[in-house]
């Protein structure tokens, strides 16, 4: 199965998501477009490998802990022409990968975003805080870089071609949480085509590590706005290679 004669692996990182991911698994293996699920187990909730195991999945340990270092390897795993990043938490669903795909046509990265009211359903961890927080940092990447209108930094639903992903990785320096938005800079700065499309965000399965706690959302939020104004420093000596 391929997708305009491309491949297409999704990556899902896992660390407390034993719940819901082997749904989430089943419902990206039953579109066409998907060639490879690949699950990258981050020290995950007991139980969570046999819950994969139940799929068609593959699964790969990385043991240095963090959302970033997950991504990352889960990026070196995939040998797909696109990779596809969501979270098996419940909050997204796989089947909006086909809004994200409309625009690979055109362009290298396709972002999806939680934060327009329409596709926030009721109950989901998008309050005030969380959505102008997100909004606020985007335009600020939006007028520091000059890319496409952006509304959310932190929603992990994207597509990438592969050479994004081979541009992007040996640029990485985050392993923690902000790296959805590192990622961002780096395709913003290397002049990838970029576009971000809204996606459904729904209640989340069980509790976030990260968003359920409103200090870690400050703490992140801080690093977020620092990560943004030292990327205009650090767009003065990153190319693309070729």
């Amino acid at each position: 199965m391929t997708w305009r004669g491309q491949t297409l692996c999704v990556v899902l990182p896992t660390y407390n998501e034993r719940d819901s991911i082997a749904d989430c698994i089943r419902r990206f293996e039953a579109l066409p477009e998907v060639d490879e699920v690949l699950v990258v187990n981050n020290n995950a909730a007991p139980g969570t490998s046999e819950e994969v195991a139940t799929t068609g999945a593959r699964e790969v340990l990385e043991t240095r802990q963090g959302y970033g270092a997950a991504i990352q390897r889960g990026l070196m795993e995939s040998d797909a022409d696109l990779v596809c990043l969501c979270e098996p938490d419940g909050t997204f669903d796989p089947e909006d990968l086909r809004k994200l795909l409309a625009f690979m046509p055109e362009c290298d990265f396709v972002v999806g975003s939680r934060t327009v009211a329409t596709f926030i359903w009721d109950g989901a961890n998008m309050g005030w805080f969380l959505r102008w927080g997100n909004w606020g940092v985007a335009k600020s990447v939006e007028v520091l870089h000059n890319t496409t209108s952006l509304s959310d930094v932190g929603c992990t639903f994207r597509v990438m071609t592969r050479e994004v992903a081979q541009q992007v990785l040996p640029r990485s320096t985050v392993s923690g949480s902000a790296y959805g938005l590192e990622m961002m800079l780096l395709a913003a700065i290397l002049r990838f085509r970029m576009v971000q499309v809204p996606v459904n965000y729904r209640p989340r399965v069980g509790v976030s590590s990260v968003t359920g706690d409103r200090r870690q959302t400050l703490v992140l939020g801080s690093q977020m706005v620092g990560h943004v104004v030292r990327s205009r420093v650090r767009a003065r000596s990153v190319r693309r290679e070729p």
